[in-house]
């Protein structure tokens, strides 16, 4: 591309050249060309010089020339500067909603801190993510979506104050940035709190209204950062922590938000690296008959036993594995090893085993389990898996699916957590349970809340006349099992029959209530490992197709 405009550039030069030439020439061959035409024309003797006459004809000509290729350089450097300008645009803006992009907003919040701190003001740096964005690609399709960043683009613009900087940084991410007087924050907020309202209004688009909410981060110019990268840091984890609070809100970044963040990241870290190792182990809660006192099995709960930190709450990992997607590795390892626990242990004992949301997103998911129970030798009749009345809000039909594929191969069902949804009673129809979990916020109340008291005696009345055993959770005190009984429920787990123990605590009780056989599992009491897995394949296929 140089060499083609080095030759344009000689090219150019030599028709300048050219034209010079033959303006000079006419200026010193015109007049005498022209008086001798007139003397001719007039019948006077005398007459042009034909050579003369021939030079001035190519200097008309040559002029002529130029001026035409004067008036092709000047429509090609007109073109070129247009192209130029275009090529600009491009590098600069988001091709969609004409905003800035992200490498050009960070380039002038640069400026505009400079501005700010000549006039002894700060910057705001506000990160913008959409809400559920991705349901309106999902149900309406990408113009529809395409439809919805532009108006969000107008509509952010329409809020902010003069001299801002909006960008689109991808996807259905925006920021913006803004001078603003330090001493008065609540600017900010008010500008925040306008974003979120006109973005949450509906977008009519076809006759279609189409809904998004935002969350907000929202940083600070800080000096004693590392700058405008930080600036812009700092919002998108602020950005975060909204989302985690509850979405549709904006939130403002403290240094507590990023130490959160550096443990976060930390904890993953690990956690990848325990998976495998076997940091992440099952622990047993009892399951009681409350008319008899008998040990009728285990809840199945997975605790991290962290080599660098000790003994880890589910409460901190779970939801970094569910984020991350490593929920169904770590299931599948803390699966495997509660099998190969239990199958060892009283063949009367049950094992209940929850099962995150995420996972019943996997159309496989049954297959994994049932290829688990094949290769452990676990009976199935003694597994129980637990959903989430939560769980079953994102695909009904693909949970369907998968509790028919584990009930074929011989699994309960149970629900877990009944009464916090909002269409349980739909939800016993549409699914086969063998067992409902009354949820512990319930029975930890039972005593003092009469409405509590009410919910538990209704959801044992359902269950009678479905047919559906109930278990109470949350058992913490002889008062409750009590009132529990004489309200009819006949199952029940909870801290007042002990606290998770692991295996070797758990075989420990085994062995004192004479529950660990002293023969292995006859290989006839086996599942059939071929018939299983084909059937259980079978079924899958049947169900998900």
């Amino acid at each position: 591309m140089k060499n083609v405009y080095k030759l344009s550039a000689r090219r150019d030069a030599l028709t300048g050249v050219i034209v010079i030439c033959a303006i000079l020439m006419f200026a010193s061959t015109g007049g005498t060309v022209l008086s001798d035409a007139i003397t001719s024309l007039s019948g006077q003797a005398g007459g042009s010089d034909n050579i003369l006459g021939s030079a001035f004809l190519l200097n008309i000509a040559l002029i002529l020339f130029g001026w035409r290729r004067y008036r092709d350089l000047s429509l090609e450097v007109e073109e070129r500067a247009a192209a130029e300008q275009r090529a600009h645009l491009l590098a600069v803006t988001d091709p969609l909603t004409g905003l800035l992009n992200r490498r050009t907003i960070e380039e002038k919040t640069t400026d505009l801190v400079d501005a700010a701190e000549r006039k002894y003001k700060s910057v705001a740096f506000l990160m913008l993510d959409l809400d559920n964005f991705k349901n309106i690609n999902d149900v309406y399709g990408h113009n529809a979506g395409d439809t919805v960043l532009k108006h969000v683009a107008s509509r952010i613009a329409s809020v902010l104050p003069p001299k801002n900087l909006l960008s689109r940084l991808g996807g259905d991410e925006f920021a913006c940035a803004f001078i603003f007087d330090p001493e008065q924050p609540e600017m900010v907020e008010r500008i925040a709190d306008d974003l979120i309202d006109v973005i949450a209004s509906p977008i009519i688009e076809n006759g279609i209204h189409l809904v998004v909410t935002t969350s907000i981060g929202i940083s600070c110019y800080d000096p004693a950062a590392n700058g405008v990268d930080a600036l812009m840091r700092q919002a998108d984890i602020a950005m975060y922590n909204a989302k985690k609070q509850g979405r549709n809100r904006h939130c403002w970044f403290d240094d507590t938000m990023e130490k959160e963040l550096q443990t976060r990241n930390s904890l993953e870290t690990e956690m990848r690296a325990g998976i495998p190792k076997g940091e992440f182990v099952p622990y047993y809660e009892q399951q009681i008959d409350l008319a008899t006192g008998k040990l009728e099995g285990f809840e199945m709960l997975c605790r991290w036993e962290s080599r660098t930190q000790g003994l880890i709450s589910p409460e901190i990992f779970i939801p970094i594995a569910e984020e991350t997607g490593m929920i169904g590795d770590l299931s599948l390892s803390v699966l495997r090893q509660s099998f190969d626990d239990a199958k060892h242990w009283d063949p009367s004992l049950t094992i209940s085993v929850n099962i995150s949301p995420i996972q019943l997103l996997d159309p496989w998911l049954a297959q994994k389990i049932v290829k688990l129970l094949v290769e452990t030798g676990f009976p199935a009749n003694r597994l129980e898996i637990e959903i989430t009345e939560s769980s079953l809000f994102e695909n009904l039909s693909l949970a369907q699916s998968i509790v028919d594929s584990l009930k074929n191969q011989g699994i309960k069902i149970a629900l877990d957590d009944f009464g916090t949804g909002y269409s349980s009673l739909a939800h016993l129809r549409a699914l086969p349970f063998d067992r409902i979990k009354i949820d512990r916020n319930f029975v930890t109340s039972i005593l003092e809340n009469p409405e509590s008291k009410a919910i538990v005696k209704a959801i044992n009345g359902l269950g009678d006349s479905l047919g559906i055993t109930i278990t109470a959770e949350g058992i913490e005190d002889k008062e409750t099992e009590d009132e529990l009984r004489s309200l009819g429920c006949t199952k029940g787990q909870g801290w007042y029959y002990g606290r998770p123990l692991s295996v070797h605590q758990t075989r420990e009780i085994l062995a004192e209530r004479n529950l660990l056989p002293a023969k292995p599992v006859a290989e006839s009491d086996r599942p059939d490992i071929e018939t299983s897995a084909s059937t259980a394949v079978e079924d899958l296929h049947k169900n998900v197709g």
